[in-house]
Protein backbone atom coordinates (compact mmCIF):
# COMPACT_ATOMS: atom_id res chain seq x y z
CA UNK A 1 0.00 0.00 0.00
CA UNK A 2 1.08 3.40 -0.91
CA UNK A 3 2.68 5.22 2.05
CA UNK A 4 1.92 8.93 2.66
CA UNK A 5 3.52 11.31 4.73
CA UNK A 6 3.94 15.07 5.83
CA UNK A 7 6.10 16.98 3.64
CA UNK A 8 5.34 20.42 5.81
CA UNK A 9 3.30 22.01 8.29
CA UNK A 10 2.09 25.45 9.48
CA UNK A 11 -0.15 26.68 12.23
CA UNK A 12 -1.57 30.04 12.18
CA UNK A 13 -3.27 30.91 15.59
CA UNK A 14 -3.27 33.71 18.50
CA UNK A 15 0.46 31.90 19.62
CA UNK A 16 1.82 32.43 16.66
CA UNK A 17 2.08 32.08 12.81
CA UNK A 18 4.13 29.23 12.26
CA UNK A 19 4.25 25.54 13.57
CA UNK A 20 7.57 25.69 15.68
CA UNK A 21 6.46 29.46 17.14
CA UNK A 22 3.13 27.92 18.42
CA UNK A 23 4.84 24.58 19.99
CA UNK A 24 7.88 26.98 21.61
CA UNK A 25 3.98 28.45 23.36
CA UNK A 26 2.66 25.25 24.31
CA UNK A 27 6.34 24.49 25.60
CA UNK A 28 5.82 27.19 28.09
CA UNK A 29 2.22 26.82 28.79
CA UNK A 30 0.68 29.52 27.26
CA UNK A 31 -2.53 29.62 25.99
CA UNK A 32 -4.32 31.99 23.37
CA UNK A 33 -7.35 32.17 25.78
CA UNK A 34 -8.41 35.50 26.88
CA UNK A 35 -11.66 37.57 27.73
CA UNK A 36 -13.19 39.24 24.91
CA UNK A 37 -14.99 42.38 24.64
CA UNK A 38 -18.24 41.27 26.17
CA UNK A 39 -17.15 39.48 29.31
CA UNK A 40 -16.48 35.61 27.12
CA UNK A 41 -13.35 33.95 27.14
CA UNK A 42 -12.22 33.18 23.56
CA UNK A 43 -9.04 32.04 21.89
CA UNK A 44 -8.75 35.26 19.14
CA UNK A 45 -6.09 36.32 17.08
CA UNK A 46 -4.70 39.28 17.68
CA UNK A 47 -5.26 42.07 14.39
CA UNK A 48 -1.73 43.75 15.48
CA UNK A 49 -0.34 39.95 14.82
CA UNK A 50 -2.71 38.77 11.78
CA UNK A 51 -3.03 42.76 10.15
CA UNK A 52 0.53 43.25 9.19
CA UNK A 53 1.28 39.65 7.94
CA UNK A 54 -2.00 39.89 5.58
CA UNK A 55 -0.91 43.19 4.59
CA UNK A 56 2.99 41.83 3.54
CA UNK A 57 1.71 39.32 1.69
CA UNK A 58 -0.41 41.20 -0.27
CA UNK A 59 -3.95 39.86 1.40
CA UNK A 60 -5.34 43.18 2.28
CA UNK A 61 -8.27 42.81 -0.02
CA UNK A 62 -9.05 39.16 1.02
CA UNK A 63 -11.51 38.65 3.96
CA UNK A 64 -10.22 37.62 7.17
CA UNK A 65 -11.07 34.19 6.45
CA UNK A 66 -9.12 33.79 3.68
CA UNK A 67 -6.11 35.61 5.19
CA UNK A 68 -5.81 33.09 7.88
CA UNK A 69 -5.62 30.21 4.72
CA UNK A 70 -3.36 32.17 2.76
CA UNK A 71 -1.00 32.47 5.31
CA UNK A 72 -1.39 28.97 6.70
CA UNK A 73 -0.99 27.30 2.98
CA UNK A 74 2.09 29.47 2.21
CA UNK A 75 4.19 29.57 5.44
CA UNK A 76 3.78 25.44 4.99
CA UNK A 77 4.52 25.47 1.18
CA UNK A 78 7.88 27.78 1.57
CA UNK A 79 8.83 24.61 3.92
CA UNK A 80 9.01 21.93 0.86
CA UNK A 81 9.30 21.46 -2.93
CA UNK A 82 6.08 20.16 -3.37
CA UNK A 83 4.45 21.69 -6.45
CA UNK A 84 1.15 23.26 -5.49
CA UNK A 85 1.00 24.26 -8.95
CA UNK A 86 1.03 20.72 -10.18
CA UNK A 87 -2.04 19.40 -11.10
CA UNK A 88 -1.19 15.91 -9.45
CA UNK A 89 -1.05 17.86 -5.70
CA UNK A 90 -4.35 17.46 -4.73
CA UNK A 91 -5.89 21.07 -2.63
CA UNK A 92 -8.35 19.91 0.39
CA UNK A 93 -10.12 22.97 2.46
CA UNK A 94 -11.71 21.86 5.55
CA UNK A 95 -13.80 24.39 7.24
CA UNK A 96 -17.30 24.07 8.99
CA UNK A 97 -18.07 27.95 8.78
CA UNK A 98 -16.18 29.72 5.80
CA UNK A 99 -16.61 32.99 5.61
CA UNK A 100 -19.82 33.67 7.23
CA UNK A 101 -18.59 36.60 9.00
CA UNK A 102 -19.66 38.41 5.95
CA UNK A 103 -23.00 37.46 6.57
CA UNK A 104 -22.70 40.22 10.36
CA UNK A 105 -20.70 42.28 8.10
CA UNK A 106 -23.44 43.13 5.53
CA UNK A 107 -21.49 42.07 2.49
CA UNK A 108 -22.85 38.77 1.77
CA UNK A 109 -23.80 38.85 -2.01
CA UNK A 110 -21.35 41.42 -2.55
CA UNK A 111 -19.41 40.80 -5.62
CA UNK A 112 -16.22 38.93 -4.38
CA UNK A 113 -17.76 38.23 -1.30
CA UNK A 114 -19.59 35.08 -1.61
CA UNK A 115 -19.78 32.45 1.57
CA UNK A 116 -20.74 29.62 -0.40
CA UNK A 117 -17.98 27.17 0.57
CA UNK A 118 -17.23 25.88 -2.99
CA UNK A 119 -16.23 29.42 -3.96
CA UNK A 120 -14.35 30.54 -1.32
CA UNK A 121 -12.07 27.64 -1.87
CA UNK A 122 -11.50 28.73 -5.63
CA UNK A 123 -10.54 32.13 -4.81
CA UNK A 124 -8.21 30.63 -2.17
CA UNK A 125 -6.47 28.19 -4.63
CA UNK A 126 -6.31 31.00 -7.21
CA UNK A 127 -4.07 32.54 -4.65
CA UNK A 128 -1.76 30.24 -3.65
CA UNK A 129 -1.60 29.11 -7.47
CA UNK A 130 -3.07 25.92 -6.87
CA UNK A 131 -3.85 23.56 -10.67
CA UNK A 132 -6.18 21.23 -9.08
CA UNK A 133 -9.54 21.52 -8.78
CA UNK A 134 -10.41 22.10 -4.84
CA UNK A 135 -12.15 20.26 -2.72
CA UNK A 136 -14.06 21.08 0.50
CA UNK A 137 -14.61 18.95 3.60
CA UNK A 138 -17.32 20.31 5.88
CA UNK A 139 -18.24 17.82 8.35
CA UNK A 140 -18.69 19.67 11.78
CA UNK A 141 -15.53 19.51 13.86
CA UNK A 142 -14.24 16.37 12.55
CA UNK A 143 -13.68 17.74 9.30
CA UNK A 144 -9.69 18.88 9.60
CA UNK A 145 -9.04 15.40 10.60
CA UNK A 146 -11.17 14.16 7.95
CA UNK A 147 -9.84 15.75 4.82
CA UNK A 148 -6.37 14.36 6.13
CA UNK A 149 -7.80 11.28 5.89
CA UNK A 150 -9.39 12.08 2.46
CA UNK A 151 -6.23 13.23 1.04
CA UNK A 152 -4.50 10.09 2.00
CA UNK A 153 -6.90 7.91 0.23
CA UNK A 154 -6.63 9.83 -2.89
CA UNK A 155 -3.04 9.58 -3.08
CA UNK A 156 -3.35 6.21 -2.25
CA UNK A 157 -5.92 5.47 -5.20
CA UNK A 158 -3.54 7.28 -7.37
CA UNK A 159 -5.57 9.88 -8.35
CA UNK A 160 -3.01 12.16 -6.59
CA UNK A 161 0.88 12.98 -6.07
CA UNK A 162 0.60 15.25 -3.20
CA UNK A 163 -1.85 17.10 -1.13
CA UNK A 164 -2.44 20.37 0.37
CA UNK A 165 -4.32 20.52 2.70
CA UNK A 166 -5.62 23.38 4.93
CA UNK A 167 -8.59 24.02 8.22
CA UNK A 168 -9.56 27.14 8.88
CA UNK A 169 -12.25 28.63 11.03
CA UNK A 170 -12.81 32.55 12.30
CA UNK A 171 -14.22 33.54 15.62
CA UNK A 172 -17.43 35.28 14.47
CA UNK A 173 -20.88 36.56 16.59
CA UNK A 174 -22.61 34.05 14.99
CA UNK A 175 -20.50 31.15 15.80
CA UNK A 176 -20.57 32.27 19.18
CA UNK A 177 -24.60 32.82 19.54
CA UNK A 178 -25.11 29.00 18.14
CA UNK A 179 -22.90 27.72 21.28
CA UNK A 180 -24.36 29.95 23.52
CA UNK A 181 -27.92 28.88 22.36
CA UNK A 182 -26.98 25.60 23.76
CA UNK A 183 -25.89 27.16 26.90
CA UNK A 184 -22.45 25.46 26.37
CA UNK A 185 -20.04 28.60 26.51
CA UNK A 186 -17.99 28.07 29.89
CA UNK A 187 -17.33 31.65 31.66
CA UNK A 188 -13.68 30.79 32.41
CA UNK A 189 -11.14 29.23 30.21
CA UNK A 190 -11.94 25.74 29.35
CA UNK A 191 -10.73 22.84 31.59
CA UNK A 192 -10.93 19.91 29.50
CA UNK A 193 -11.88 16.46 31.43
CA UNK A 194 -12.02 18.28 34.65
CA UNK A 195 -14.37 17.96 37.90
CA UNK A 196 -15.42 21.73 37.26
CA UNK A 197 -15.31 22.23 33.93
CA UNK A 198 -18.25 24.41 32.82
CA UNK A 199 -18.49 24.00 28.97
CA UNK A 200 -16.44 25.22 25.73
CA UNK A 201 -14.28 28.45 24.98
CA UNK A 202 -13.88 29.11 21.23
CA UNK A 203 -11.05 29.78 19.61
CA UNK A 204 -10.42 30.58 15.85
CA UNK A 205 -6.90 29.85 13.12
CA UNK A 206 -5.74 27.80 10.69
CA UNK A 207 -3.30 25.07 9.94
CA UNK A 208 -2.08 23.02 6.72
CA UNK A 209 -0.45 19.92 6.04
CA UNK A 210 1.73 19.06 2.50
CA UNK A 211 1.48 15.56 2.16
CA UNK A 212 3.59 13.71 -0.54
CA UNK A 213 4.26 9.99 -1.27
CA UNK A 214 7.98 11.14 -2.90
CA UNK A 215 10.42 10.55 -0.36
CA UNK A 216 12.85 12.49 -2.06
CA UNK A 217 10.78 15.61 -1.32
CA UNK A 218 11.36 14.92 2.46
CA UNK A 219 14.09 15.53 5.14
CA UNK A 220 16.74 13.29 5.24
CA UNK A 221 16.37 10.69 8.30
CA UNK A 222 13.28 10.76 9.62
CA UNK A 223 9.65 11.56 8.29
CA UNK A 224 5.69 11.67 9.46
CA UNK A 225 3.83 8.84 8.36
CA UNK A 226 0.31 8.85 8.03
CA UNK A 227 -1.07 5.52 9.78
CA UNK A 228 -5.00 4.00 9.30
CA UNK A 229 -7.65 6.42 10.12
CA UNK A 230 -11.49 5.75 10.69
CA UNK A 231 -14.83 7.63 10.36
CA UNK A 232 -18.22 6.52 12.19
CA UNK A 233 -21.57 7.94 12.95
CA UNK A 234 -23.23 7.87 16.16
CA UNK A 235 -26.46 7.80 14.54
CA UNK A 236 -27.57 9.22 17.95
CA UNK A 237 -28.62 12.97 18.34
CA UNK A 238 -27.87 15.92 16.30
CA UNK A 239 -25.60 17.51 18.81
CA UNK A 240 -25.64 14.98 21.50
CA UNK A 241 -23.22 12.75 21.12
CA UNK A 242 -23.48 8.72 21.96
CA UNK A 243 -23.72 7.65 25.57
CA UNK A 244 -21.67 4.80 24.90
CA UNK A 245 -18.67 6.05 23.41
CA UNK A 246 -19.04 2.31 20.85
CA UNK A 247 -19.09 4.79 17.99
CA UNK A 248 -16.00 6.77 18.42
CA UNK A 249 -14.12 3.49 19.63
CA UNK A 250 -14.88 1.54 16.57
CA UNK A 251 -13.09 4.01 14.48
CA UNK A 252 -10.20 3.84 17.12
CA UNK A 253 -9.81 0.38 17.23
CA UNK A 254 -10.06 0.48 13.21
CA UNK A 255 -7.51 2.95 13.21
CA UNK A 256 -5.05 0.82 15.48
CA UNK A 257 -5.74 -2.43 13.66
CA UNK A 258 -5.23 -1.24 10.41
CA UNK A 259 -1.97 0.18 11.60
CA UNK A 260 -0.87 -3.03 13.38
CA UNK A 261 -0.48 -1.65 16.61
CA UNK A 262 -2.43 -1.71 19.97
CA UNK A 263 -2.72 0.57 22.54
CA UNK A 264 0.63 -0.34 24.06
CA UNK A 265 2.23 0.61 20.86
CA UNK A 266 0.51 4.70 21.49
CA UNK A 267 2.63 7.19 22.76
CA UNK A 268 -0.24 9.30 23.52
CA UNK A 269 -4.17 10.19 21.92
CA UNK A 270 -4.41 13.80 21.53
CA UNK A 271 -8.32 13.97 22.75
CA UNK A 272 -11.00 15.95 21.05
CA UNK A 273 -11.22 17.17 24.59
CA UNK A 274 -14.23 19.85 24.19
CA UNK A 275 -14.41 20.45 28.29
CA UNK A 276 -18.56 20.02 27.55
CA UNK A 277 -19.94 16.95 29.96
CA UNK A 278 -21.27 14.57 27.03
CA UNK A 279 -18.31 14.76 25.09
CA UNK A 280 -15.52 13.92 27.50
CA UNK A 281 -17.59 11.77 29.15
CA UNK A 282 -18.06 9.85 25.75
CA UNK A 283 -14.60 10.22 25.03
CA UNK A 284 -13.43 8.49 28.21
CA UNK A 285 -15.81 5.43 27.70
CA UNK A 286 -14.42 5.38 24.00
CA UNK A 287 -10.90 5.16 25.17
CA UNK A 288 -12.31 2.47 27.56
CA UNK A 289 -13.99 0.60 25.28
CA UNK A 290 -10.91 0.57 23.04
CA UNK A 291 -7.90 -0.34 25.76
CA UNK A 292 -6.31 3.11 25.79
CA UNK A 293 -7.25 3.75 29.47
CA UNK A 294 -3.85 3.54 30.24
CA UNK A 295 -2.30 6.02 27.78
CA UNK A 296 -1.07 9.45 28.14
CA UNK A 297 -4.40 11.57 27.22
CA UNK A 298 -4.27 15.39 26.35
CA UNK A 299 -6.75 18.05 25.16
CA UNK A 300 -5.01 21.26 23.50
CA UNK A 301 -8.54 23.16 23.57
CA UNK A 302 -7.36 25.08 26.95
CA UNK A 303 -4.71 26.56 24.67
CA UNK A 304 -6.56 27.26 21.39
CA UNK A 305 -10.09 26.87 22.28
CA UNK A 306 -12.31 25.34 20.10
CA UNK A 307 -11.57 25.70 16.27
CA UNK A 308 -14.30 24.15 14.77
CA UNK A 309 -13.45 22.71 10.87
CA UNK A 310 -9.66 23.31 12.17
CA UNK A 311 -9.19 21.80 15.00
CA UNK A 312 -8.17 18.52 13.89
CA UNK A 313 -5.40 20.08 11.93
CA UNK A 314 -4.46 22.38 14.50
CA UNK A 315 -4.16 19.43 17.31
CA UNK A 316 -2.96 17.13 14.54
CA UNK A 317 0.51 19.27 13.56
CA UNK A 318 1.19 20.35 17.63
CA UNK A 319 1.04 16.72 18.31
CA UNK A 320 3.40 16.00 15.57
CA UNK A 321 6.27 18.08 16.89
CA UNK A 322 5.13 16.65 20.53
CA UNK A 323 5.65 13.23 18.77
CA UNK A 324 9.22 14.37 16.87
CA UNK A 325 10.42 15.86 20.46
CA UNK A 326 9.42 13.18 22.88
CA UNK A 327 6.77 14.87 24.85
CA UNK A 328 3.62 14.89 25.76
CA UNK A 329 1.64 18.21 26.41
CA UNK A 330 -0.27 18.94 29.33
CA UNK A 331 -3.95 19.50 29.19
CA UNK A 332 -4.02 23.08 30.72
CA UNK A 333 -6.89 23.57 32.70
CA UNK A 334 -6.79 19.86 34.22
CA UNK A 335 -6.76 19.75 37.63
CA UNK A 336 -8.83 16.68 38.98
CA UNK A 337 -10.91 14.24 36.56
CA UNK A 338 -14.88 14.42 36.11
CA UNK A 339 -15.35 11.61 34.27
CA UNK A 340 -16.79 8.13 35.23
CA UNK A 341 -13.65 6.09 33.39
CA UNK A 342 -10.87 7.38 34.50
CA UNK A 343 -7.91 8.56 32.18
CA UNK A 344 -4.47 9.27 32.00
CA UNK A 345 -4.74 13.18 31.49
CA UNK A 346 -1.85 14.68 31.36
CA UNK A 347 -1.61 17.63 33.46
CA UNK A 348 2.07 18.52 33.41
CA UNK A 349 4.87 17.98 30.26
CA UNK A 350 6.16 14.97 30.20
CA UNK A 351 9.15 12.92 28.18
CA UNK A 352 8.53 10.58 26.61
CA UNK A 353 9.44 8.03 24.10
CA UNK A 354 7.12 8.29 21.58
CA UNK A 355 6.59 6.27 17.88
CA UNK A 356 3.10 6.60 17.26
CA UNK A 357 0.01 9.06 18.61
CA UNK A 358 -3.74 8.56 17.65
CA UNK A 359 -5.82 11.71 16.93
CA UNK A 360 -9.51 11.80 17.49
CA UNK A 361 -12.66 14.55 16.75
CA UNK A 362 -15.83 14.39 16.97
CA UNK A 363 -18.75 16.50 16.05
CA UNK A 364 -22.48 17.34 15.32
CA UNK A 365 -24.16 14.96 14.08
CA UNK A 366 -22.43 12.38 15.32
CA UNK A 367 -19.35 12.29 13.46
CA UNK A 368 -16.48 10.34 14.45
CA UNK A 369 -12.77 10.41 13.06
CA UNK A 370 -9.48 8.58 14.45
CA UNK A 371 -5.92 8.64 12.82
CA UNK A 372 -2.59 7.50 13.29
CA UNK A 373 0.50 9.40 13.06
CA UNK A 374 4.03 7.82 13.47
CA UNK A 375 7.36 8.73 13.56
CA UNK A 376 9.96 6.65 11.23
CA UNK A 377 13.51 6.52 9.69
CA UNK A 378 13.63 6.73 6.08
Amino acid sequence: MTKVYVAAENIVSPLGLTAQANFDRLLAGESGIRRQPGGFFASALPEELLRPAAASAGLADNTRFEQLIVLSIQDALSRTKVPIGDPRTAFILSTTKGNIALLEQGKAGQPGASMLLHATAAQVAKTVGAAAQPIVVSNACISGLLAILIAQRLIRAGQYDHAVVCGADELTRFVLSGFQSFQAVSDEPCRPFDAARKGVTLGEGAATVVLTKDTTLLPAGEAILLGEGASSNDANHISGPSRTGAELSSALVSAMHRSRLGPADIGFVSAHGTATLYNDEMEAKAFHLSGLQDVPVNSLKGNYGHTLGAAGLIETVAGIYAMKHSVVLPTAGFESSGISHPLMVSSQLEQRTIRHFLKTTSGFGGCNAAMVFSHVTL
